[in-house]
């Protein structure tokens, strides 16, 4: 399980050093006006590759009796992309070879959602079905908390630099990865002592829609917090709170850390499906009061309301995800969940950038 969180930590870590180079790379090579060709085409990579990869792990867990391969084969090749990304900055290429950056943009994008979906899906070998929500609650732990310390680990970034960066990055990721494949590799050995998920042959018919439903409505959220958020909060609450709109996101990012624990609890007590629908409601709510009230005290509220409900929301939404797919086709409605976690971001990120 914490090798799982290591991975999911270095991917997060390599989303936020992606989103602060990409811009930078496409002014220093003068590929700007291709920008909002890039970003259409990672909204395209990034919705479309998860559920072939699911489909891919699900072939090899039963062709190979486990789905690493196709985690080994994307991280292998996320590395080997970060490599290549860090040595073409550092021969500082010419006019003729500058044009592989675009290409090994593209690259890097498949190469990490290559690997993403048949990585997280190995939670539901690691715990059982019930313990689901309390595993995923540490998941939410690290990433709220990287998210929360992106500011210091840009300037990090900006100050080792590029080439620096990839080359780090490239290492997390193999090391994190090498790490779950080791770790795992007792699930599936027989003779291995160590304790394991109880399986349970689902029969049912997977519910695609639903699960692509529950991914969308978790990206939805994610992104409206990372997109709208910070201009929202500070032109409401830069009276009550001297602090920027981005520091603010960082004080909503920590409470919803701190309660990923007990949220998880109170998905064990009433339920991972009546939990989620609560959460949605009020995480709509409160997004909309939050972006569209003026009275500071509402939308302090408001804000907190939304740090709380957006973790119970976190935290019960794969989860469910997984209890609606077929055994046969748990890493294929994982693609699913997380294509649709990245549709709301492509469709505003295309937008904002036309």
């Amino acid at each position: 399980m914490w090798s799982l969180a290591a991975l999911y930590g270095s991917i997060v870590i390599g989303w936020i050093a992606y989103h602060n180079y990409q811009p930078k790379l496409l002014v220093k090579f003068n590929f700007t006006d291709f920008t909002f060709l890039l970003t259409v085409v990672q909204a395209v990579i990034l919705v479309i590759t998860p559920p072939i990869a699911g489909r891919l792990g699900d072939r090899y867990r039963f062709q190979k009796g486990h789905r690493l391969p196709i985690i080994s084969t994307g991280i292998a090749f996320a590395a080997m992309v970060f490599m290549a990304v860090a040595f073409t900055l550092l021969s500082n290429p010419g006019e003729v070879f500058k044009w592989i950056l675009p290409l090994l943009i593209v690259l890097w994008l498949v190469a990490m959602s290559i690997f993403t979906s048949p990585a997280l899906s190995t939670l539901e070998l690691f715990t059982p079905i019930d313990k689901l929500p309390s595993a995923m609650a540490i998941l939410t732990i690290v990433a709220n908390l990287i998210y929360a310390l992106e500011p210091v680990i840009v300037d990090i970034i900006d100050y080792v630099g590029a080439p620096v960066t990839f080359i780090a990055g490239g290492v997390v990721v193999f090391v994190s990865g090498y790490a779950l494949k080791e770790n795992s590799m007792g699930l599936f050995n027989k003779h291995s002592g160590r304790p394991r998920a109880a399986i349970t042959f689902d029969t049912q018919r997977s519910q695609y829609a639903f699960v692509f439903f529950l991914g969308t409505m978790l990206g939805l959220a994610t992104t409206v917090l990372f997109k709208f958020f910070p201009e929202a909060l500070e032109q409401h609450l830069s009276g009550m709170l001297n602090m920027s709109g981005k520091y603010m996101i960082v004080c909503v990012l920590v409470v919803s850390a701190i309660a990923s624990i007990p949220a998880s609890r109170l998905v064990n007590k009433y339920g991972v499906v009546q939990l989620f629908w609560y959460s949605l409601g009020l995480v709509v709510l409160s997004m909309a009061l939050v972006l569209f009230t003026s009275v500071p005290a509402l939308v302090a509220l408001m804000a907190l309301v939304f740090a709380l409900t957006f973790t119970t929301l976190s935290v019960s939404s794969l989860p469910l995800a997984i209890t609606k797919a077929n055994y046969y086709e748990k890493v294929f409605c994982v693609g699913i969940f997380f294509s649709g976690v990245e549709l709301p971001e492509g469709i505003i990120e295309s937008i904002l950038s036309y």
